[in-house]
């Protein structure tokens, strides 16, 4: 296969504008799908996935084109929209040419179209603009045509009109693909190279890695090093995505395709490192292989740990948070051991879609019972003695006695909306301590707004709200800004008058009191009930701030009874709170899980 007729693209875009469904029609375009098998987000294949709407991982897939005589190999990587999921983007858009940059007819460029454009002109790669959804009534094709050549600085004509849900023009755009988007480059000579850009874990087969070939062939049975972590094995099984793995006999200089290691470590075969695959009779240090330029591992922006509910379970959970780390470079993880809970794992995560989602997969795709502690961001803390501490724990968070100052991380906060939104998005301003910097017209009908706030505020349901509020129209982007002084203490949530640190949370002084009782009040509407009441408090240093209580299931031990004297009713009434206060002293309760992410949505 030559080089020339190769093209390795991917689509971008803002959240639910179409990357999906247009992936689609290039598969039945190309007859990679038979339309008997065909159905719709087809590369979407985790079940969260299907569940929640949305892209959460990048999907690779070859399809083949016949084009002006030629037949073209067409290597597509369909990318996630969610600015959690940036990192999946980054990693894809690394190992193509060319994007697609996908925008909706009916809501416009959005905070993650410009965040996603921006990483596409870092890796250098030719853009091709499209407008999708131009079959929707309330399209506004020609408005967001204007705003998307002034944003690229190019032509209104040479953006491409689209529906990829009934397929019109389609075929257009993928003739724009072949043409524009530049086939790979063949680098100097230094041996046979590739890219891990993603991998997952074969139970039989060990790790197999998606690699991005630079240049050279690689072919089963090969042995290989690789190059950063110095690790040395034998190709089993090598071949292409369609989108199912299909073996082939080699993968040479610009192809996609997948390399079964048959390494059974996880830890062994990492994303961003480099197979090189060795020559006979001689070894990667002798020829001084450089390792191509991998990933900078993206920094996590909140903390939780994660504990199994059975000791005896810790193996399974270690297993399986290694496999989603082995796809997952930007979920880390390290193991902790607590007091009260015992042994688990400190994780990080970029935002709260991010946890969700690997809190489902454990749960769901795992079969794993979980204890999880309310998620938190990080905080550096000078103490009275003059060391300084990172706390990303509420559980670690010394008590004031001890504090001489704390800083929490700022985020720089830009927000797109429509001007009509305007006034009521700024009404969200100071519930979630946001300072404004400054707006500016950002097209036709839509400000760009530029804030900073607490990266604690913002993973306090912000998103949702703005969504709300905006019915839907206002997205957002976020990036670190800097760190800032503030006075924060560590709220306990007592449930059963004991302490549960997966519900602790850090708030700041002046609103202590307010946040105590609109934390028990949540609490409360959403604890499952017991056989017994059950008592929410919060309280700061042992002092008892606020308290709900959670009403008992109620069982009509009267029911039976007809008539008769009362004192009987009586009776059974006492005898059942007796055993409901008996039980009550007893019990020990799990807070579950869910408990936790829907306080965090409240």
């Amino acid at each position: 296969m030559e080089q020339k007729l190769i093209r390795n693209f991917c689509i971008i875009s803002h959240i639910d504008h179409g990357k999906s469904t247009l992936a689609d029609r290039f598969l039945e375009l190309t007859e990679t799908i038979p339309k008997s098998k065909m159905e719709e987000q087809y590369l979407d294949r985790m079940s969260l996935e299907r569940e929640h709407g949305i892209t959460i991982k990048m999907h690779p897939c070859r399809m083949v084109y016949p084009f002006e005589e030629e037949e073209y190999i067409l290597n597509l990587i369909d990318t996630p929209g969610h600015v959690d999921f940036s990192y999946e983007v980054s990693r894809a858009l690394a190992a193509v040419e060319g994007a697609i940059l996908l925008v909706d007819a009916s809501k416009g460029i959005q905070a993650q179209t410009i965040a996603n454009l921006e990483l596409a002109k870092k890796e250098g790669l030719s853009i091709i603009p499209a407008i999708n959804k131009i079959d929707l009534a309330h399209s506004q094709v020609e408005k967001n045509k204007r705003e998307l050549a002034n944003l690229l600085k190019i032509k209104e004509e040479d953006i491409l009109k689209i529906s990829a849900k009934d397929g019109t023009n389609v075929e257009e755009l993928l003739k724009v693909v072949i043409e524009k988007v530049p086939p790979p480059k063949i680098p100097e000579n230094q041996g046979t190279r590739a890219l891990i850009f993603d991998s997952k874990y074969d139970s039989f087969q060990g790790v197999v890695a998606f690699v991005r070939v630079v240049e050279g062939e690689i072919k089963k049975r090969d042995e290989f090093i690789l190059l950063q972590k110095k690790k040395e094995g034998e190709v089993k099984e090598i071949g292409y995505f369609v989108p199912d793995l299909s073996p082939k006999e080699n993968l040479s200089t610009g192809m996609i395709g997948y390399v079964k290691t048959g390494m059974k470590n996880p830890e062994d075969v990492r994303i961003g490192d480099t197979i090189f695959i060795k020559e006979k009779k001689q070894k990667a240090e002798e020829k001084k292989v450089l390792p191509l330029a991998g990933y900078k591992e993206p920094e996590t922006m909140i903390f939780s740990s994660i504990f199994p509910k059975e000791p005896t379970t810790f193996a399974e959970i270690k297993e399986a948070i290694e496999e989603l780390h082995l796809s997952d470079p930007s979920f880390s993880f390290e193991e902790e051991r607590k007091k009260m809970i015992g042994i688990g794992f400190r994780c990080g995560f970029l935002g709260i879609l991010h946890f969700e989602i690997i809190l489902e997969r454990l749960k769901k795709d795992y079969k794993l019972n979980i204890v999880v502690v309310r998620p938190t961001v990080p905080f550096r803390i000078v103490l009275k003695n003059g060391e300084e501490e990172n706390i990303s724990s509420a559980e670690d968070f010394p008590e004031p006695s001890f504090i001489e100052k704390i800083e929490e991380p700022w985020v720089k906060l830009e927000i797109i909306t429509p001007k009509d939104y305007f006034n009521d998005i700024l009404q969200l301003f100071r519930p979630f301590k946001i300072n404004f910097i400054s707006s500016e017209n950002f097209g036709e009908e839509k400000l760009k707004i530029n804030c900073g706030m607490p990266f604690r505020k913002l993973i306090e349901n912000f998103y949702d709200k703005l969504k709300s509020i905006s019915q839907g129209f206002a997205s957002m982007s976020f990036d670190f800004l800097c760190w800032k002084e503030a006075e924060l203490l560590k709220m306990d949530i007592l449930v059963l008058k004991e302490k549960e640190p997966s519900l602790s949370k850090i708030v700041e002084k002046s609103e202590l009191e307010k946040e105590a009782r609109e934390t028990v009040e949540k609490i409360k509407k959403i604890f499952p009930s017991q056989l017994f009441s059950v008592p929410i408090q919060a309280a700061v240093g042992g002092k008892i701030i606020a308290r709900e209580t959670v009403k008992a299931k109620r069982k009509d031990v009267t029911a039976s009874l007809y008539g008769g004297d009362v004192t009987r009713k009586k009776k059974l009434l006492k005898k059942q709170k007796k055993g409901k206060e008996k039980l009550a002293l007893k019990a020990k309760i799990s807070v579950p899980s869910e408990v936790v992410i829907k306080l965090l949505k409240e």
